[in-house]
């Protein structure tokens, strides 16, 4: 059983791609897909297709000259310890290589989004 399904998503991604595989399964849940999504739109995700059969959504990874797209994630806020970040104390990652994945009020946005839209919220996950 999965207690952080945010962190088993995001932990397969990694090392999917770590692997040079061409997609990876994960278990299926509209939170999951709407993270996914955002992953899509900004880039680290080619494809993100639910499954007819299983309980599960398959994912699509990026490469770059056989590099992966994804070079690192790290969870931030976790069942024991939420973090949340107003929308003026937003700041770029990684010089804006980099991206900050908040749940706000408005959905699952990246950094970029919400400081343009000035919403605040949980700060899920960087990813790099």
């Amino acid at each position: 059983m999965v207690t952080d399904p945010i962190s088993d998503l995001i932990t397969r991604i990694k090392n999917s791609s770590d692997a040079k595989k061409a997609s990876v399964a994960v278990i299926s849940s509209k939170f999951a897909e709407n993270v996914a999504h955002t992953l899509k739109k900004a880039g680290y995700l080619s494809s993100v297709e639910k499954s007819k059969t299983k309980r599960e959504i398959e994912l699509g990874l990026v490469y770059f000259d056989g590099e992966p797209r994804i070079h690192g994630v790290e969870r931030l806020s976790k069942p024991s310890r939420r973090l949340y970040q107003k929308a003026s104390d937003i700041r770029t990652f990684r010089s804006g290589f980099g991206n900050l994945v908040l749940s706000t009020s408005k959905g699952v946005m990246t950094d970029m989004e919400a400081k343009k839209q000035k919403l605040g919220g949980e700060i899920l996950f960087k990813i790099w």
